[in-house]
């Protein structure tokens, strides 16, 4: 159907279990994910030390050298957790980007660090040239449901809220929700998207 080239947030690679399970759902409903880490966790992996995640230009470089790298003739789309999903949506800015992507999907954009809503990170949504998703637990700390129809550009943002989710879209038991059952449909918007616009 399509490749999906998926990013991982800033403290924990491609292996962590979110990602894999992430990765494992969409795969099972026909996508081909592609996972990878960026340089500064692959430095992590090998080093056995924590690092703070390269400046931004650096890792936009790096997801684009991915997105180039791959040589497919399925439609391509990209994704990412949190950071990664920032650095997708800056690459989605670019025109190099945009004539090979089909879309891009955010899982747990960080719109701004916990307890900071004032240093949000939308200013380069409107240079966003590729239809974006946004897949978003209600209760998230980087921007909770209540918050996020506040933010400028709301209007334009496209999102899926999982019932009671957290910034890994784990709901609390009184929700009703299970875990598995947020990721599953979080997977299934992600492939809904992606047969959407392939």
């Amino acid at each position: 159907m399509a490749n999906l080239l998926l990013a991982h947030g800033a403290g924990a690679g491609s292996d962590h279990e979110f990602m894999q399970s992430m990765a494992q759902l969409v795969a099972s409903q026909g996508v081909n994910v592609i996972l990878f880490d960026f340089p500064y966790m692959q430095t992590m992996q090998q080093t056995g030390k924590r690092r703070p995640p390269d400046k931004l230009d650096k890792l936009i470089n790096s997801f684009c050298q991915q997105v180039t790298e791959l040589d497919s003739a399925l439609p391509l789309f990209i994704a990412g957790k949190s950071m990664g999903g920032r650095v997708a949506t800056h690459i989605a800015c670019l025109d190099r980007i945009a004539t090979c992507v089909k879309g891009c999907v955010a899982l747990g954009y960080p719109f701004h660090p916990p307890g900071k809503p004032e240093k949000l990170r939308l200013d380069h949504f409107p240079a966003i040239q590729i239809p974006l998703k946004i897949i978003q637990g209600e209760r998230d700390t980087f921007g909770n449901q209540q918050e996020v129809a506040t933010f400028p550009y709301a209007e334009r943002f496209d999102i899926k809220w999982l019932v009671d989710g957290d910034h890994s879209f784990k709901p609390r038991k009184a929700s009703g929700v299970t875990y598995q059952e947020n990721l599953q449909c979080a997977a299934n918007t992600l492939v809904e998207f992606i047969q959407l616009h392939v």
